[in-house]
């Protein structure tokens, strides 16, 4: 897509899932299969577009961020800790438990970068208590990014030159210079501000062009940006809180959205009556292959 707006595109519930607070969709291009979370009930599920099989592993504590690793294992963040989960038998183990300074805060959204590390930021109660960390194969841990209050929707433009940032209560994303062989981050100005709108900028993808795909808790939609912060059109959606996108399919052409019901009164789910449930949009450009942690 490289014209100056987006063309006029539909979303479908592919999944009938209802869940409280789906977030963290994951491609495996190798099964071509969709892992994803519902944070608040604990599970990880993973649903099979081509029979529309949807199971889950009740991984005991809030799962919010995944990436592929090796030997079936699915790397998680969970809750003030990093855990892996065995795909054959549903074990969960502690990788590295964290110690955060404000009290009730949390793992949020996280990825894998092009060279195999895991970047996952947290929620916090308190303004400006969350951060941004750095999760290496050899198990060190590194703080990228402080001073945030719900870090968000992550990724990386296709030549690996920038890498973007939400920051939902700010209602903006942030673009960052970004080296791949060192892992760092620099010289960040804001690329997308909402701050005009009553809406939150949740979870991104980016697509092969380089543009930014949010979804907009709140906004009833997926909205698309330039890479530069352009506005190039909104995917409606017949739930209030859509969560989080990522790029999927044999040709990487669909675009999956998490949502939520969670915090939405019974009035607003008659209004939203899918809400909780997984879409799939036919994008007009296709997204980036998942990358894997250590790989």
């Amino acid at each position: 897509m490289t014209s100056a707006t987006l063309p006029r595109l539909s979303a479908h519930d592919v999944l009938s899932a209802r869940a409280r607070l789906g977030e963290g969709p994951l491609w495996d291009g190798d099964k071509q299969v969709l892992y994803w979370v519902d944070i608040l009930n604990h599970r990880v599920h993973v649903f099979e577009p081509s029979s529309g099989d949807d199971c889950h592993w009740d991984v005991g504590d809030v799962g919010s961020a995944l990436a592929l690793m090796a030997d079936e294992k699915l790397l998680v963040a969970m809750g003030d800790r990093i855990a892996s989960l065995d795909l054959t038998s549903g074990a969960v183990e502690t990788l590295h438990s964290f110690e955060f300074d404000a009290p009730d805060t949390r793992f949020n959204d996280g990825k894998c970068d092009p060279q195999g590390r895991f970047w996952i930021g947290t929620i916090s109660p308190e303004p400006g208590t969350a951060a941004l960390y750095r999760y290496d194969p050899d198990g060190s841990v590194r703080t990228m990014e402080t001073g945030l209050t719900i870090s968000n929707g992550l990724g990386w433009s296709p030549d690996g030159s920038t890498f973007y940032l939400t920051d939902s209560p700010q209602r903006k994303i942030y673009a960052y210079k970004y080296d791949g062989a060192a892992g760092t981050i620099r010289d960040r100005t804001v690329v997308i501000d909402l701050g005009e709108e009553d809406v939150e900028p949740d979870g991104l993808a980016i697509d092969c062009a380089g543009n930014i795909w949010t979804a907009l808790w709140d906004g009833w939609c997926v909205a698309c940006f330039s890479p530069t912060g352009t506005a190039l059109g909104r995917v409606k959606l017949p739930v209030q809180r859509p969560t989080c996108p990522t790029f999927g399919g044999p040709n990487l052409s669909t675009l999956y959205v998490t949502t939520a019901s969670v915090g939405l009164s019974q009035q607003e789910i008659q209004q939203g009556f899918y809400a909780g449930d997984v879409f799939a949009i036919a994008a007009p450009t296709p997204g980036l292959p998942t990358h894997i942690f250590g790989a």
